[in-house]
């Protein structure tokens, strides 16, 4: 097949639609299909590298952080894209590339599929003022949001969601188109070294980690939805409550809420208790993962939450504020916890570290679990998914035919009968 992707973002940005996009591009071409990928250039300049092509667009960071923005203009590259006729579009991303996405399929008359990753509703603080601002409640914010999604995917054919809480959330915005809930991969190699001791000691002295603490780690971008805050002063309060001196909180990422959340450390008398990493490089985060002795997490924002999975890839169980998308992720007692108060964060914790044998136990488990959500059962779903859309899409074909013949038969026999004056 042929098949185009098209997406807002794209290496060497890193989350979780890019992250999405390169494994599923990566296991489509290894089986044989042709795959080309629309998205935005970081300039005011298209251009092409390979199968990748990037669109002209206009900086928007002061929106959200990466953000990008398209202005109408007539599009070499589009024409190219339509010319190249394939069969199947799947868009990533509901904004700036999504309107290409929707006039290649239309012009090639191919379906088009598109994945719903981003649950708008705990993002509107991003909008310039802020729709909240304005008071206008919870209520009238969602129903902004179920009107530009169903707006948005009453223009495809096919919908995709990666958890059956995004699922949940589209029902409830009276979405129409049919949906699949197809979970995102990743790529397991990326999680499976195992990092010595030495390098583990090394790397705790780089950051100035005392060697004898239990880390818990946090990996990924800083933004008020993720979230963290809760980490933090929870963390205050085993450091200082509890008296649990021999802990470090590891924090692995950058984003817009770094200094907001560095300035609540200080205030929290956590200075050299919490560690910022800053960004680095995605290929080592693996080793951070692996720094970690519990991977924590305090986001009800997710529509999956890649990061979940890559944590328990690395063998690291999971203590995560309890949220739909981690149902049948992370399993109470097998893998990690789901907690809802401080309390139980506490007592989740500390069973998990008091055992070193039960963390390790809880470890192994947790790679079992992410075994399911490797990138080859993600883009065998997707594979399945193509096919059964385009034999769908032919049905409905051979069914219009069928319906053209017997609507102009019944008005040859209709005109038959009023020329022999019946």
């Amino acid at each position: 097949m042929k098949i185009l992707l098209t997406s807002d973002w794209y290496k060497p940005i890193v989350n979780g639609v890019v992250t999405s996009v390169v494994n599923l591009k990566k296991e489509l071409e290894e089986r044989g299909h042709e795959v080309k990928v629309l998205t935005l250039s970081p300039t005011y300049e298209s251009y092409r590298k390979e199968n990748v092509y990037y669109i002209k667009s206009l900086n928007l960071e002061m929106i959200y952080p990466n953000a990008r923005a398209v202005l109408p203009h007539v599009e070499r590259f589009i024409q190219e894209l339509i010319d190249w006729k394939p069969d199947i579009v799947h868009s990533q991303c509901e904004f700036m590339t999504f309107s290409y996405a929707v006039k290649i399929s239309k012009k090639c008359k191919c379906p088009l599929l598109h994945t719903y990753h981003t649950i708008y509703e705990d993002y509107i603080h991003y909008l310039p003022g802020g729709l909240s601002s304005y008071k206008l409640g919870a209520a009238f914010e969602k129903k902004i949001v179920a009107q530009l999604s169903r707006s948005i995917l009453n223009k495809t054919n096919q919908v995709i969601v990666p958890t059956e809480k995004v699922e949940k959330i589209l029902e409830k915005y009276e979405v129409e188109e049919p949906i699949s809930v197809i979970p995102t991969g990743i790529d397991l190699k990326n999680f499976q070294n195992r990092m010595s001791k030495s390098e583990c000691e090394n790397l705790k002295k780089k950051w100035n980690i005392p060697l004898e603490n239990k880390v818990l780690v946090s990996v990924g971008r800083l933004a008020k939805e993720k979230n963290l805050e809760e980490i933090l002063n929870y963390f205050a309060r085993l450091i200082y409550e509890e008296e649990k001196q021999n802990l470090t909180l590891l924090i692995v990422g950058d984003g817009p809420d770094r200094e907001r959340l560095e300035k609540i450390s200080e205030s929290l008398s956590l200075t050299g208790k919490v560690i910022f990493t800053g960004m680095v490089n995605p290929q080592d985060v693996g080793i951070y993962y692996q720094l970690g002795d519990v991977f924590v997490c305090a986001s009800n924002s997710e529509t999956q939450g890649i990061t979940y999975i890559e944590a328990l890839a690395s063998g690291r169980p999971a203590l995560c504020r309890k949220d739909e998308c981690l149902n049948q992720v992370i399993t109470d007692g097998y893998n990690g916890f789901q907690y809802e108060t401080y309390e139980y964060f506490k007592m989740h914790l500390e069973y998990i570290l008091e055992d070193e044998t039960r963390k390790a136990e809880m470890g192994l488990r947790a790679k079992e679990t992410a075994y399911l959500y490797s990138t080859w059962n993600f883009c065998t779903m997707a594979e399945s998914l193509y096919k059964e859309v385009l034999k769908r899409q032919e049905a409905e074909k051979e069914a219009s035919v069928w319906a053209h013949r017997v609507y102009n038969r019944i008005l040859w026999n209709r005109k038959g009968l009023l020329k022999r004056g019946a």
